[in-house]
């Protein structure tokens, strides 16, 4: 599948010039003229008649090509080589497993592995929850995917979903200390997923399902909740449903109106699209109207998508019907889960005073923030060039940290309801403004809060396995050491 426009990178280019028959000056002009804005030149060796320039420049890579081949047609101009800086960053992997002491001696060999291991194994299975204190299960996440709803690219396989479930790796590590690793499978039957899922369980303190596509994402995060005993997390589902009321929190405390006294129209009910509905029916709000390539969905009529029939019978209490333009008509909200050009200039007019548009399809949204500039109060995107990114990375990082230090079984709505309003409250009332509702991923105290909203939660739903941990100072995902043997800290009559 061919890279969608948009998503610009940085290539150095090595040319070698002839400065009798080449001007640099034309081979900026090349350069600019072909879609490439140079970032840096570096010479690499200079001579009397030739010289070799590194050229950094940013560029859609769909232009890559193009840029080559004009430099290749001057006179001249030789193009040396070309890299491309991301591809390179993926070179080998992004991420590595690496001990956390060194094997020296035999001793240290008998002791990390047989026959020392042994005592450890059956402690293990004489009292099953020490696989939390003895194994990495207690601060592991498997980040897993079918690779049937990569990003923007749709179903590009197993494969190809590898770069993406890495990165996220990285973020878990980088962002909260949790060790994650990508399960791609090669197989998209449900039945085949769930079953994989389930076998692998017992090495993972919890299980991130990511990229899988709509609906069958609905059935298989449901059964893997209700079979396994630790949290399953569809993150394109609840990851954006969490960071998108965080936002809206936010908005409304700027424009001054209240969140469960707004009119909603969401266009695009899918995965994401049902996880933000139901979190924003759990925040209070009652006037959610969902449209798909069929109109609204309105209670009462027939669906061949399970999930649009739950849909239509707990939303639209109006029952307004017709197309996105008809119905969002007064709306104070509009949220984009869908893809691009949906909205238009004239339907935003149409909403109430005010009004609040997150339109997040990436990598092109619904409207683009230029066109609507001076009608929007608050717009939000999924892109990074724009303020207000609504970024799952403001979630997962922070409620699985969380999740794993107070041994949380299952991820509940209030839960998702406490991190939401957690990832707002980073956001102060000194610095909330229309480009300014959200903060950015790379703020130490999201993890820090989210963690702490997510623990306490955890305690009042009744669903952490830990002792409560909430009025001691503990070392995330360490644990506590007492008379040489670790603490387990588990709720008395758990079966973890």
């Amino acid at each position: 599948m061919a890279v969608q426009a948009g998503s610009n990178t940085n290539i150095i280019m090595r040319l070698e010039t002839d400065k009798q028959k080449m001007t640099f000056g034309q081979i900026v002009t090349a350069i600019g003229d072909s879609g490439g804005d140079i970032v840096a030149v570096d010479v690499s060796r200079a001579g009397k008649q030739k010289t070799i320039y590194d050229i950094t420049l940013t560029i859609d890579p769909a232009f890559s090509d193009r840029i080559v081949a004009r430099l290749d047609d001057l006179e001249g101009i030789k193009v040396i080589n070309v890299s491309d800086q991301t591809m390179l960053l993926h070179l080998g992997g992004k991420i590595e497993v690496t001990p956390k002491l060194r094997i020296k001696n035999r001793d240290d060999l008998s002791r990390v592995y047989t026959p020392g291991v042994a005592r450890v194994s059956m402690a293990i299975h004489d009292d099953p929850s020490r696989a939390y204190s003895l194994t990495i299960k207690r601060n592991t996440v498997a980040v897993v995917s079918d690779g049937t709803a990569v990003l923007g690219l749709g179903n590009i396989g197993p494969l190809a979903a590898m770069p993406v479930m890495e990165g996220k790796a990285m973020l878990f590590k980088q962002l909260a200390d949790v060790d994650a690793f990508p399960i791609c499978l090669d197989t998209q039957d449900t039945e085949e997923i769930i079953e994989t899922i389930k076998r692998i369980a017992p090495a993972f303190g919890g299980i991130n399902l990511e990229d899988i596509s709509s609906p069958r994402c609905f059935e298989i995060e449901r059964r893997l909740i209700e079979e396994l005993d630790i949290p399953v997390f569809h993150d394109d589902q609840h990851g954006t449903a969490v960071v998108l009321l965080a936002g809206l929190y936010n908005a409304v405390k700027l424009v001054g109106k209240r969140l469960e006294h707004c009119k909603v129209v969401l266009c695009g009910v899918g995965a994401a699209g049902n996880a933000c509905t139901k979190i924003l029916l759990s925040a209070g709000v009652t006037d959610i109207i969902g449209v798909d390539r069929c109109g609204a969905l309105v209670r009462g009529q027939s669906y061949d998508n399970e999930a649009w029939s739950w849909y239509a019978e707990h939303t639209n209490p109006n029952m307004e019907t017709g197309t996105l333009s008809d119905v969002i008509h007064g709306a104070d909200i509009f949220i984009g889960v869908s893809g691009p050009g949906i909205l238009k200039v004239d339907d935003v007019k149409k909403m109430a005073p005010d009004p609040i548009v997150f339109a997040m399809a990436n990598p092109n949204p619904e409207i683009l923030p230029e066109e609507v500039e001076g009608i929007v109060r608050v717009m939000a995107t999924g892109r990074s060039d724009y303020p207000n990114q609504i970024n799952n990375v403001l979630c997962f990082p922070g409620l699985f940290r969380g999740v794993f230090d107070c041994r949380a079984s299952r991820v509940t709505e209030s839960m998702k309801l406490a991190a939401a309003k957690a990832i707002a409250s980073v956001v102060n009332d000194h610095e909330l403004n229309e480009n300014f509702i959200i903060p950015s991923i790379f703020n130490q105290h999201v993890v820090e809060k989210v963690r702490e909203a997510v623990i306490e939660a955890a305690y009042e739903s009744k669903v952490a396995r830990r002792r409560d941990i909430r009025n001691v100072e503990l070392l995330q995902g360490k644990g506590f050491e007492q008379n040489g043997k670790a603490e387990e800290l588990i709720v008395q009559g758990s079966t973890n």
